[in-house]
């Protein structure tokens, strides 16, 4: 047991020991009849002990560092003398070089124009229209108006062209000039179509073909 432990073991008996002393003169006192007041006095200054609580033991302080020892500093070294490194440069020796000739210029004619195209030759014989057989006025007569312009004496002049085929027929009929009423074109169309003959028209080897023939019918009321 630690030092500190016996010494409370100690002051634990003589507590023990005092209260008991108490008791007793207590006791004692009221057998005695003492008075209630000197009792509590006595009994005030009996338990009123100093206990005194143990010191902590001391830490141990540790032992004091070994002396420094002497730094012996090291021998002065003497800096190597300077080298000079530097190299004197080699001279420059600089050359004109002449500018590369310009390339030729080459000059690319424009091309020619294409010949213009060969005249075609010359017709065998001259070309021809188409002709009447016959006269043209027989084709469309008084007796070909319509009863209806009749009654009301309506009168004008139709312009008309025909396509005539190679063997000279009225292939088509077109009003190119009206007459001013459509009974007198349609009359104008529909006689020259039916009767109409003519002589083909021919080519430049004199070859019949196809071709075209235009005229008028007046259409008069007859006296």
């Amino acid at each position: 047991m630690a030092y500190a432990d016996q010494q409370m073991s100690g002051n634990k008996i003589i507590a023990i020991i005092i209260v008991a002393l108490i008791h007793l003169l207590v006791g004692y006192a009221l057998v005695t009849g003492l008075a209630y007041s000197a009792a509590v006095k006595v009994l005030e200054r009996v338990t009123t002990v100093d206990i005194k609580e143990p010191e902590p033991p001391k830490e141990e302080e540790p032992p004091p560092p070994p002396p420094d020892q002497p730094v012996t500093p090291p021998p002065p070294v003497a800096p190597p003398p300077p080298i000079s490194i530097a190299v004197a440069p080699p001279p420059i020796q600089t050359t004109t070089t002449p500018p590369p000739p310009a390339p030729p210029v080459l000059k690319i004619p424009p091309p020619a124009a294409p010949a213009p195209p060969a005249p075609p030759p010359p017709p065998k014989v001259q070309p021809k229209g188409p002709e009447p057989r016959g006269n043209p006025g027989n084709w469309a007569t008084p007796n070909d108006y319509p009863s209806r312009a009749l009654r009301e004496e309506r009168e004008g002049v139709a312009g008309f062209t025909v396509t005539v085929d190679a063997s000279g027929k009225v292939a088509s009929c077109q009003i190119t000039r009206s007459s001013g009423h459509a009974d007198l074109d349609d009359a104008t169309c529909k006689n020259i179509t039916r009767r109409g003959r003519f002589k083909p028209a021919t080519d430049g080897n004199g070859s019949p073909t196809t071709g075209t023939w235009s005229s008028s019918v007046r259409w008069q009321i007859p006296e």
